[in-house]
């Protein structure tokens, strides 16, 4: 369903690291999203994260063998999700909280060079509790997917 909004859609809600950084409180070595390419709030956002071999969990995960720990992964989707849900005019200035991770799945290891395409699509929110389906891709293959449980404080 996302991916035919994404088609079909000719403007783009653009979103720099900045802007990002306004939205969310994360902050280096924590912010995980780069850019968000696309969102609706409150209903979805596509973001991207730019592994480099920079990148502090590197030094320890794992020497000579680098790869993103799956943790991070889902970590950067929350945040894509975040966007959407803390976009929204009532929700400005608050925090997104993980309330639970369903059926998390790693496919592929995603390791320095890799761009991530964060995906994230809000199934249904009622108050401040909300569920997202969302996944992650690299050069259009899925690399990790889970269902996501937050909570907006």
């Amino acid at each position: 369903m996302l991916e035919e909004i994404l088609e079909s859609r000719t403007e783009k809600n653009m979103l720099n690291a900045e802007e990002i950084a306004a939205i969310l409180p994360h902050r280096y070595p924590f912010a995980l999203v780069d850019r968000i390419l696309d969102y609706e709030p409150g209903v979805w956002a596509v973001g991207r994260k730019c592994v480099s071999m920079d990148e502090p969990f590197f030094m320890g995960h794992f020497p000579g063998k680098p790869v993103m720990p799956g943790v991070l992964i889902i970590e950067a989707l929350a945040q894509t999700g975040a966007v959407a849900m803390l976009s929204l005019e009532e929700n400005r200035g608050k925090i997104a909280l993980f309330g639970g991770i369903k059926n998390a799945r790693f496919k592929k290891p995603v390791v320095p060079g890799d761009v991530l395409e964060l995906r994230c699509n809000m199934l249904r929110h009622k108050g401040p509790v909300g569920v997202a389906e969302a996944e992650a891709l690299v050069d259009g293959k899925v690399v990790a997917k889970t269902e996501i449980t937050f909570s907006v404080i």
